[in-house]
């Protein structure tokens, strides 16, 4: 079977791929369907363009010089910088290879490697302190790396944005070993050649190495964290093990987590299946299943509990919103709670989530924060928010344009 994070298949020609590419990429820029591409390309392009994206630009800049050192000298990964030095520092000094360090918003911490492929890359602003993440710079391997969570190649041409289509790069994500939270991604950037299972096994043992250094680093213990943000199946990381759940037993754990005073039987039944109330004795069941394969340790019974000390990404954005902090709050929202879950219970939660952070961003009037919004999958279609961004920008704001446009567009779409 193929490996469907790797650019090229074994005996593929690179010339002939790009030019397939390529044209796949004028057919769906120009409205037309993403042929002939892996699936997490077509995907990636699609997120892009729901982004607005613009094929023919590249990467903003988001840091500044001070925001930049103040935020890599804060950051978790500074740790294990010399790693990365030691890891990949031979091939980026090579003249032919860049190491790119970035945080879990895209944001480029360090770029580094010979001064002749430094200034070429600069071209494109692939430079320290620039935003790469998927809704900012389109398809490119550590924004889409973070967007899928997993370590992947993008090949010269399956760039979204044209003028960094003459690059190929291989990026891996890396975790907090402790909560399991995204911490940011570690990418290699070259040439054609660089589409070889040999770079993507290369930064994803990079990535895994990170987090055991990053272990060490935490306090002992088995602490157990959550993820279930974005994501259609839940992981829990105990320990730096993690662990990915399955749909019912991620919206059982998600559903006790979310009522820490306990469950019965027949409370899950009905936040599961609504009114059917034969089906308590198949959440009994699901919840012996799960007791068993995560431990009377952390899901008691009598009620059914979640046992304290478990912590979830979903539980940690409603606390950031009480404390005023609504940017960090965004920051900490990587998409919907459980997005594929159709249990009663999960959308209330689903909702109430969505529901609380979006009127915080709209309150806060923050163009910044507005743009966060609909660049995001989740609000590209919301026209109320398009229509705040736009009122919240300058007249003669670039981005003010992409906005009426997108509010046309929404209200012919939605007979207004």
């Amino acid at each position: 079977m193929s490996n469907p994070w790797l650019a090229l298949q074994f005996g593929a020609d690179p010339a002939e791929r790009i030019g397939q590419i390529r044209r796949a990429h004028d057919t769906f820029i120009n409205g037309g369907t993403a042929g002939q591409v892996r699936d997490v390309v077509a995907e990636s392009w699609q997120r892009s363009a729901v982004a607005s994206v613009d094929p023919d630009t590249t990467a903003p800049t988001d840091l500044s010089d001070d925001e930049l050192s103040d935020h890599r000298a804060a950051h978790p990964l500074a740790r294990v910088l010399p790693l990365f030095r030691d890891l990949l520092g031979g091939l980026a000094d090579d003249g032919e290879h860049l190491m790119a360090v970035c945080d879990a918003r895209g944001r480029l911490l360090w770029v580094e490697g010979h001064p002749s492929v430094l200034r070429q890359a600069a071209a494109m602003n692939f430079v320290p302190g620039a935003r790469w993440d998927e809704t900012h710079a389109g398809t490119n391997a550590p924004g889409t790396a973070l967007a899928v969570d997993h370590s992947v190649q993008i090949f010269a041409t399956e760039h979204f944005s044209r003028p960094v289509q003459g690059w190929t790069c291989a990026a891996a994500p890396i975790h907090d070993p402790a909560s399991g939270r995204l911490l940011g991604a570690v990418d290699l950037t070259g040439g054609d050649h660089l589409a070889n299972p040999h770079s993507l096994a290369l930064v994803t043992a990079t990535a895994r190495a990170a987090e055991a250094v990053l272990a060490g680093f935490s306090e002992p213990g088995d602490r157990a964290a959550v993820t279930a943000l974005g994501r259609d199946e839940a992981v829990l990381t105990v320990g730096g093990r993690r662990t990915r759940l399955g749909r019912r037993h991620s919206e059982l754990l998600t559903l006790l987590l979310c009522h820490p005073e306990g469950r019965t039987g027949e409370q899950l039944a009905f936040d599961l299946y609504g009114d059917d109330r034969q089906s308590s004795v198949t959440v009994r069941a699901e919840l012996s299943r799960l007791r068993r394969a995560l431990g009377p340790a952390l899901v008691g019974s009598r009620p059914y509990r979640v046992e304290p000390g478990v912590s979830a990404d979903f539980l940690a954005v409603p606390d950031l919103l009480d404390a005023g902090l609504v940017r960090e709050a965004l920051d900490a929202y990587a998409g919907p709670l459980l997005p594929a879950s159709d249990a009663p219970g999960v959308i209330r939660l689903r909702r109430t989530l969505d529901d609380r952070l979006r009127a915080a961003v709209f309150g806060s009037g923050d163009p910044s924060l507005l743009d966060a919004w609909v660049r995001a999958e989740w609000g590209a279609d919301d026209l109320q928010a398009w229509e705040a961004f736009a009122a919240a920008l300058p007249a003669d704001s670039p981005r003010r344009g992409l906005a009426l446009t997108r509010i046309r567009m929404l209200r012919r779409e939605y007979g207004l």
